[in-house]
C-alpha cells in the first residue's frame, strides 16, 4: 500500500494536508498534518509531509474535497521569520565589522530602517513582523542616547574607513550636501529656515556626506539650516582627517560647483589635499580667452581644453597674445588653478533647449506677463522691464561647455581622467537619494541636537549596509527587501513534535544569496 500526500480544501477555505493511502479502491487517511491559511503555512506543511514519506512517493492535489474539520490532533505554528532577509543584513553587518557596536537595540534600529523605514516607536512592529523579538520602546530610546554618549558614529565610521581602505576606495572621495527638513514651526540654534531646492519654508539642517568613489559612506555631518554649502566642505574634510589621523595623506576630493570658492580651494590646497570641483560656465570666457580670440566659439564634439583659471576675479592669468594654452603648474601659476573644459554636442543640444525655454519665459515677462521673483534675461530699470539680449547671446556662445577646476598637475592626471573622476560624483548623489527615499531620512521629528545626530548615525549605518549589499549583489536595498522579506521559515508543532519548513527560494533570491556566499538550501 503506497502512501502519498493529498491537499484538499476545507470548509473554512483553508488547505488541509494529509498523508493518505489507497488499497482495493478505498482511500485511507493515515495522518492529517494540519490546515494552512497562507502560502507559507502550506509550504511548511508540505515539507513536513515529504519528510514523513519514503523517498519516491507521489503527491496528489485533488483540491476539491471538503473536510468538516481537522483530524489527528491540532497543528500549531510556533514562529515565523524572514530568515533570508535577516541573515543577509546580519552578514553585511558582520562583514563590515559593525558588531563592534555591541548593542542589539541599535542593530534593530538600523535593521528597521533598511526593511521598512519608520519612526523609532514603530521599530518594534517592523522587527516583530520579520520574526525577531523586539525590545521595549524605552530600550530603543536608550540606544539613541548611547549613539551620542558612547559615540557609536565614531565606531561605525572607523569600520567604514577600514572597509573603504581595504577595497581601494580612498584615492578619490566625493562630497556633497543636502537638506533635511523638520515638521516644526519654530527655528532653534540648529534647525533654521534656509535655502531649499524644493522651496520649502520649514526649519531644516544641512547634511554633508563624504563617500568613496563607489558611493560607500565615509563621514556624515550636520550644520545649521541656513549655512552656505561652501562653508561645509572644509570642516567635513578636517573632521574626516582628524577622526582617522590621516592629515597629509594624499586624497583627491571631488565636489560640485557649489563648493567653488577661493577660500575653500585655498584651504584644501594648504591642507595638502588635491581637489576637483565643477566650474561655473560664467567663468568660461576668461578661462578660454585664448580659444575665443583665435578660434571664435567653434568647438569640436568632445574637444578638451586644458588651461588655467584665476584664483580670484581680480587676477588676469590668460594672455590672448599667445595662441597656445598655458600649462598649469603649482610653482609657476601662484595666482591660478588648473582648469579643464570640455565641449559636448549632446550637452549643447540640451543647453540650447533650456535657453530657448528661458528666453520664451523672459519675453512673456517683458510683454506684460506676471513676473516671478527672478527671471533670467530680464532687465528691470526705472523705465520698466526689457529683454537682456546681450546676456542671451553670451549664454548661447557657451552652450555645450562644462568646466572643472583642480590643483592636480597634468603630469599626474590627464584632463580626461580629471573629467572621469568628477563624473563619479553621481555616486554621492545616489547615496543621498537612497538615504532620502529607500531609507527615508526625512522628514525628522527629533528636537534636540543629540537626537538629530543619533538619527543621522542610524541613517549613516543603514546606508553603509545598503551600499555594501548593493555592491555585492547588484541589487538595490529596496529590491532586495522586496525579494527576501516574503520568504519565511516556519516552525510548527504537529502531534507535539516540532518541525521546520521554509518557502522555496525564488531565482532572484538564489542569485542574491549566492552573491553573498550564503547557503541556498
Amino acid at each position: 500500500m503506497a502512501a502519498y500526500i493529498r491537499k484538499v480544501r476545507t470548509a473554512s477555505g483553508a488547505t488541509a494536508v494529509q498523508i493518505v493511502a489507497k488499497k482495493d479502491g478505498r482511500r485511507t487517511i493515515l495522518e492529517h498534518l494540519g490546515s494552512a491559511h497562507t502560502d507559507s503555512e502550506l509550504t511548511a506543511l508540505m515539507q513536513v509531509a515529504r519528510d514523513k514519506l519514503d523517498e519516491g512517493q507521489e503527491e496528489l492535489d485533488l483540491g476539491l474535497d471538503a473536510l468538516a474539520g481537522p483530524g489527528g490532533g491540532p497543528s500549531l505554528i510556533i514562529a515565523k521569520r524572514s530568515r533570508w532577509l535577516i541573515e543577509t543584513i546580519a552578514i553585511a553587518w558582520s562583514r563590515l565589522g559593525f558588531d563592534v557596536v555591541d548593542d542589539e537595540a541599535f542593530f534593530h534600529l538600523v535593521l528597521g530602517r533598511l526593511v521598512e523605514p519608520t519612526s523609532m516607536s514603530d521599530t518594534a512592529r517592523v522587527v516583530s513582523e520579520i520574526g525577531l523579538t523586539p525590545a521595549h520602546r524605552n530600550t530603543y530610546a536608550n540606544a539613541f542616547t548611547r549613539c551620542t554618549t558612547i559615540d557609536y558614529r565614531n565606531r561605525v565610521a572607523t569600520k567604514c574607513f577600514e572597509h573603504a581602505a581595504a577595497t581601494g576606495g580612498l584615492s578619490l572621495v566625493l562630497y556633497d550636501v543636502t537638506t533635511l527638513y523638520f515638521e516644526a514651526e519654530k527655528e532653534d540654534e540648529l534647525r533654521k529656515v534656509g535655502y531649499s531646492k524644493e522651496r520649502r519654508v520649514d526649519p531644516q539642517i544641512v547634511v554633508g556626506l563624504l563617500v568613496d568613489r563607489t558611493g560607500f559612506p565615509l563621514e556624515i555631518g550636520c550644520f545649521e539650516g541656513n549655512k552656505a554649502e561652501t562653508h561645509t566642505i572644509v570642516p567635513m574634510i578636517r573632521q574626516f582627517q582628524d577622526r582617522h589621523d590621516i592629515a597629509g595623506v594624499e586624497m583627491v576630493i571631488a565636489a560640485d560647483a557649489g563648493m567653488l570658492s577661493a577660500g575653500n580651494l585655498t584651504a584644501l590646497d594648504e591642507a595638502g589635499l588635491k581637489f576637483i570641483v565643477g566650474s561655473r560656465v560664467t567663468k568660461a570666457p576668461a578661462d578660454l580667452a585664448n580659444h575665443f580670440h583665435w578660434n571664435g566659439n567653434a568647438f569640436a564634439d568632445g574637444q578638451i581644453i586644458d588651461t588655467v583659471t584665476p584664483r580670484n576675479a581680480k587676477s588676469a592669468v590668460n594672455d590672448v597674445r599667445h595662441r597656445t594654452e598655458p600649462i598649469w603648474d603649482a610653482a609657476g601659476h601662484l595666482k591660478s588653478w588648473r582648469a579643464v573644459w570640455q565641449y559636448s554636442k549632446r550637452r549643447a543640444v540640451r543647453d540650447n533647449q533650456t535657453l530657448n525655454a528661458q528666453e520664451t519665459r523672459a519675453r512673456d515677462v517683458v510683454d506684460g506677463g506676471k513676473a516671478p521673483k527672478s527671471t533670467r534675461f530680464v532687465k528691470t530699470t526705472a523705465n520698466g522691464r526689457s529683454l537682456d539680449t546681450a546676456s542671451i547671446d553670451r549664454a548661447r556662445s557657451l552652450i555645450g561647455l562644462k568646466g572643472y577646476v583642480t590643483n592636480l598637475p597634468a603630469s599626474i592626471m590627464g584632463p580626461g581622467e580629471v573629467i572621469a573622476k568628477y563624473h563619479d560624483l553621481w555616486q554621492v548623489e545616489q547615496s543621498f537619494r537612497m538615504s532620502k527615499t529607500d531609507l527615508r531620512a526625512r522628514p525628522m521629528f527629533h528636537h534636540t541636537r543629540d537626537a538629530i545626530e543619533a538619527h543621522l548615525t542610524v541613517v549613516f549605518t543603514a546606508l553603509a549596509v545598503a551600499r555594501y549589499l548593493q555592491t555585492e549583489t547588484g541589487t538595490s536595498i529596496r529590491s532586495l527587501v522586496r525579494t527576501l522579506r516574503p520568504l519565511q521559515e516556519i516552525t510548527m508543532t504537529i502531534a507535539g513534535h516540532p518541525h521546520t519548513a521554509a518557502d522555496p527560494l525564488t531565482p532572484d533570491a538564489v542569485r542574491i544569496l549566492t552573491a553573498l556566499d550564503l547557503p541556498t538550501r
